[in-house]
């Protein structure tokens, strides 16, 4: 190749590089409204997608120096984002995750970083927002993007406007999956609004299962009263889009890591048995049946199961 003809395409590159990382912003040392170094705000949002991983895989995700990731780490832990705990299969890993609060900063980085996005889309046209992706996609291709080995889902706490979709969502889904009608709808909507009035954020939590910026899932764990140490899993639900991703039972996870963390001693949850796929993770989870009974609460002939979870 011609020596000239290199030294121009080298020029040209460096020019795109310099031009996008004005475009995006990516030259400042910490993001808008956040308490996070650009380098802080990376390794959370690694971590928000993937239920539990190491410290090395993270820094190999993002190319930074292990000795530098590990002081990441460490003052993301003294922030209270990030939680460690030992490998149960190799002792000499530590993985981590992120915790409750972590979560929560994610959602507001995630959010922000959406916005921002969406602002540089809005001022082009549909047919130039689709040339843009497709030139991202070649340029991904041609220098060999490494697979995502990501979730494609994350868990976030609830925003405005979640609430109401739980419940719009369990009365068609269950409508058109089970025929239950209006009564099932009203007993989650009266759920969600006790939830909302009476929450207690030292006992008690909701999450939402999000894919491609839609809300895929839900789960919450609230406390059941004049039961000390007993905790009530509600609200799951995964939308049929995303079943398979194994969304359920991270939520269900979650709930039981809470749980241990808020001092309970004991998980209980009532289902029914036309549930089969739910059962099946509370069953995996751990969860024993302890009482069933039929019922027709929802216009149908059903069986209601009462499943436990010691901690």
């Amino acid at each position: 190749m011609d020596a000239a003809v290199l030294t121009d395409r080298i020029e040209a590159i460096r020019r795109f590089n310099r031009f996008y990382t004005r475009q995006i912003g990516l030259l400042k040392e910490g993001l808008p409204a956040s308490p996070f170094s650009l380098s802080e705000a990376r390794v959370v949002y690694e971590l928000a997608h993937h239920e539990e991983t190491t410290g090395a895989h993270v820094s190999d995700e993002l190319g930074l120096d292990p000795g530098y990731m590990s002081r990441i780490v460490g003052g993301l832990e003294r922030k209270g984002v990030v939680e460690k705990r030992p490998s149960p299969t190799d002792g000499r890993q530590v993985l981590l995750s992120l915790s409750d609060d972590g979560q929560a900063a994610f959602s507001e980085l995630n959010a922000a970083s959406r916005a921002e996005i969406g602002t540089l889309l809005g001022t082009l046209s549909p047919t130039d927002q689709e040339r843009l992706v497709e030139a991202m996609a070649a340029i991904e291709g041609l220098l060999g993007a490494t697979p995502d080995h990501r979730v494609p889902y994350i868990l976030r706490p609830p925003q405005p406007g979640d609430f109401g979709w739980i419940v719009e969502r369990h009365g068609r889904l269950y409508n058109r999956e089970y025929g239950w009608g209006e009564r099932f709808e009203g007993l989650v909507a009266e759920i969600v609004a006790r939830f909302v009035r009476e929450f207690d954020p030292r006992r008690e939590r909701c999450w939402i299962a999000e894919r491609n910026g839609e809300n895929v899932g839900s789960v919450a764990l609230v406390n059941e009263p004049g039961r000390e140490g007993l905790a009530r899993l509600r609200l799951l639900l995964v939308d049929p889009s995303a079943r398979g991703l194994g969304i359920g039972r991270r939520l269900v996870r979650e709930c039981t890591r809470f749980a241990r963390q808020a001092g309970y001693h004991t998980i209980t949850l009532w289902t029914d048995s036309v549930l089969h796929a739910a059962r099946r993770i509370y069953e995996e989870e751990g969860y024993r049946l302890v009482h069933e009974e039929p019922h027709d609460t929802f216009g149908t002939d059903l069986v209601g199961q009462t499943w436990e979870l010691t901690l």
